[in-house]
């Protein structure tokens, strides 16, 4: 930890002093003796990179007050809070309490409102990343105030029937912008909701969709043949084997670990943060499905995953794509090759023909049909999935 004499011996051309006392704190030389400015080095929770946020000048700000200034930001970065943008955020909610922010800076305040609320960085950076790419250049230096539905419009055209999902999500933030500027009396009306009346209709959502290419059920044990047997048993083949018996989705089972198994009882389960609805999910496993565990038991290399190839990191998500490439299992007459995802179409067709109600992980949207599902049903699940196993293999 650095002294007020050392730091006073500081001249051009020294390497910069760590302060100590804050981990990334730095006092950088100037040109003149004696004179230097503060920096703090971190990683950006929102974006993942390396940032220097400049934290005053050395000897008007001292080592203490630095100290104190790092350790406020350090408790807002394990807080998920980018102190840049906090600070840069502060200053424009200042500016604007004089004048209508553009529409930029409205959707900067905006993102760093809702930042906080996102379950990780990535979908907190997607949100503005694609403000900064499809609507700043267009419309960013423009005072949200002079803003009409053509501008949103125009923006918008370029994708709106090529990029109809990317063109949705833009809409939907830049609605979000502007119902927050009405509500901070920066403008008066929102002109994204008349866009539509601008634009030719898009194609409904069930015209949109691709489904995965799945396998036919009927076909499943000709191809779990085909696949596993002439071959010894790896960490793919055994991870694509376990996920159609559990009918899990690949990241649930790739990110699978040991403390989630209870192999007396027979029972997976799957954490809620790894789960696409956010709950816990449990899977009565078949003995097929412990069979593979055991293998993977034998054969483990260490380590929490369950199913990697190397003991130190799971399989990649491209693991299970190559080994269906490779075998060339298409899906049915279209001639795509099968997804690790379409399984899940190939066991809920086998349950539906088999009398199985409701037999995957999905959240019941409808209210009345909830309230008389308050348990997973395990019990009424664990014949099923044996008999899924039988089937399969």
């Amino acid at each position: 930890m650095i002294s007020d004499a050392k730091a006073r011996k500081l001249k051009a051309g020294d390497k910069p002093l760590a302060v100590g006392g804050v981990p990334g704190l730095y006092l950088h030389p100037s040109a003149r003796a004696g004179n230097g400015k503060f920096t703090l080095r971190f990683v950006s929770p929102a974006t993942g990179k390396r940032r220097d946020m400049g934290l005053g000048t050395y000897p008007e700000t001292g080592l203490a007050r630095a100290r104190q200034i790092a350790s406020e930001a350090r408790a807002q970065i394990a807080n998920g809070i980018d102190p840049i943008a906090q600070r840069d955020l502060a200053k424009l909610a200042a500016a604007s309490t004089l004048q209508t922010p553009t529409f930029e800076e409205a959707a900067r305040r905006v993102h760093a409102t809702l930042a906080p609320g996102y379950r990780n960085a990535k979908h907190s950076a997607q949100w503005i990343t694609t403000l900064e790419t499809y609507v700043f250049p267009a419309i960013g230096n423009r005072q949200v105030d002079t803003l009409y539905p053509a501008d949103f419009a125009q923006l918008l055209r370029p994708i709106w029937l090529e990029k109809s999902e990317t063109a949705g999500r833009v809409k939907q933030r830049c609605d979000r912008v502007m119902t927050w500027c009405i509500a901070h009396r920066f403008a008066q009306m929102n002109p994204v909701s008349a866009v539509d009346a601008l634009l030719p209709k898009q194609r409904g959502k069930r015209d949109r969709v691709t489904h995965h290419p799945a396998v036919p059920w009927r076909q499943l044990p000709a191809v779990a043949e085909q696949l596993f047997a002439p071959t010894r048993p790896s960490a793919g083949r055994d991870a694509l084997l376990f996920l159609i018996l559990t009918a899990a989705r690949s990241g649930e089972v790739r990110g699978a670990q040991w403390d989630e198994f209870d192999l007396e009882g027979g029972i997976w389960t799957v954490p809620a943060a790894r789960m696409k609805a956010q709950q816990i999910h449990r899977v009565p496993l078949s003995a097929q499905a412990l069979e593979i565990l055991g293998r993977r038991a034998e054969l483990s290399l260490g380590g929490v995953w369950v199913f990697s190839s190397n003991g130190r990191k799971p399989l990649s998500d491209m693991t299970l794509t190559k080994l269906l490439r490779d075998a060339k299992i298409e899906s049915d007459s279209d001639g795509r090759t099968a997804t690790a995802h379409g399984f899940r179409s190939s066991f809920r067709d086998w349950a539906s023909e088999n009398n199985y109600p409701r037999a995957l992980a999905h959240t019941i949207h409808n209210a009345t049909e909830a309230a008389y599902h308050r348990t997973d049903q395990l019990e009424r699940r664990a014949p099923m999935m044996q008999a899924w196993g039988d089937f399969v293999v």
